[in-house]
């Protein structure tokens, strides 16, 4: 199966800021980096070149320090700000220069902004703050009202349709402004720190709140954060950023097991692996017999010499049903059984989901010599020891 086409593809995008940009442009030509371009010219580069794609259904998400670039990116993805040079484009449209009409369409059809402090109303209730964008898209009254409170419903706030913001904690008020985000439709997502301003167990709320419903709703989204625990736990793809350039990009494993300098290994140096990487990351692959097909003699021969001590039994779904052990195996080949059936298998295993993070799964190893990790509809992806898990928290490159 090819890849998906891209949703968002940035090549080769620069931001200068300044009136007049050639000194800098020839300078950042001719390899000076953003300092000297300062110092020579007075403006400040923002985004250094940078190329990248970004998948249909992903959470790639931005993470740098303060002036690192990110703010910029995101402002130019939705043309908040104009590139100095490059291309963005989105669903093969490139939107780098358009005009202000045409852009302003695809702010209110594809592209929503949350923002970091909320951006609501004070005076609006909490459903008119919703049905903002909707009104600018002059849809009718009771269109947007609906509108507004199945998004409401969708972030469990319709029971505050009728409040004013203030009555709100701040993650409900986040809350609303993802609501706002979501009723328009829009296919892409772009988060500027949304979370930030939040205390630390509102905001880890949050974060599994944009886990939940991306799985409902499978958006594109563009997330930015200076956080990199949040980044790796959020992210199906990670760019980091530093002075306007990408220093590495990669899936959160990538970056805990294969930074690219030192610069990515501070970064993640504190960082809980145990609550980053998740059991399907480094589940290993087995030998398995599928329950009631034909086997060869010779075959549990060859597997006899693995020295495995549970071999995994998967029904024609390929789903986990049981294991033999050592002792089963002998008395297969001992007894030329040809097929695996029910009598032979244990059923007395643990089994968990590719993306439970690893930290929740340390109490399972009091019992099992093993886990089963099966995808989300329950198939066999492989096995974990608790040797695997334990090397995989404490590996630092």
């Amino acid at each position: 199966m090819s890849d998906p086409k891209p949703k968002i593809r940035i090549e080769h995008l620069i931001k200068i800021y300044g009136e007049n940009c050639s000194a800098a442009l020839k300078l950042f030509s001719q390899g000076a980096n953003r300092e000297a371009i300062l110092q020579a010219t007075g403006q400040v580069l923002g985004i250094a070149d940078v190329s990248f794609t970004i998948n249909p259904g992903e959470i790639f998400v931005v993470m740098g320090l303060s002036g690192s670039g990110k703010s910029t990116l995101i402002r130019c993805i939705n043309r908040l700000i104009t590139p100095t040079r490059g291309h963005i484009y989105i669903d093969d449209e490139d939107i780098a220069y358009i005009d202000e009409k045409r852009i302003r369409q695809i702010r209110l059809t594809k592209v929503s902004m949350v923002f970091q402090h909320f951006g609501l109303f004070p005076h609006r209730t909490v459903a008119d703050n919703v049905e903002y964008g909707l009104k600018l898209l002059g849809m009718s009254k009771t269109q947007r009202r609906n509108k507004a409170l199945e998004a409401l419903e969708v972030v469990g706030l319709a029971q505050w349709a009728d409040y004013r913001p203030s009555a709100l904690s701040g993650g409900m008020q986040q809350r609303v402004g993802l609501a706002r985000a979501l009723a328009t439709d829009a296919e892409i997502l772009l988060m500027d720190e949304p979370f930030s301003a939040l205390d630390p167990l509102t905001r880890r709320e949050m974060q599994n709140e944009l886990l939940r419903l991306q799985k409902e709703l499978n958006k594109t989204i563009v997330f930015i954060t200076h956080d990199t625990q949040e980044a790796l736990k959020l992210g199906d793809r990670i760019a980091v950023m530093k002075e306007g350039v990408i220093v590495q990009l990669g899936t959160p494993k990538e970056l805990l097991n294969q930074p690219t300098n030192d610069y990515i290994r501070d970064f993640i140096q504190d960082v809980n692996r145990g609550q980053i990487l998740k059991a399907g990351t480094i589940a290993r692959p087995t030998i398995c017999l599928i329950l009631g097909e034909d086997l060869e003699p010779e075959t549990l021969k060859q597997i006899q010499k693995q020295n495995l001590q549970r071999i995994y039994i998967l029904n024609s779904d390929q789903e986990p049903i049981g294991f033999i052990d050592p002792e089963q195996l002998d008395l297969a080949i001992q007894q030329d059984i040809k097929n695996i059936t029910n009598k032979l298998i244990q059923t007395n295993f643990s089994q968990v989901k590719s993306t439970v993070p690893l930290e929740d799964i340390f109490h399972l190893y009091r019992n099992e010599q093993s886990l089963v990790v099966v995808d989300e509809t329950g198939k066999f992806k492989g096995v974990l020891e608790s040797a695997d898990v334990l090397a995989s928290i404490s590996k630092f490159t």
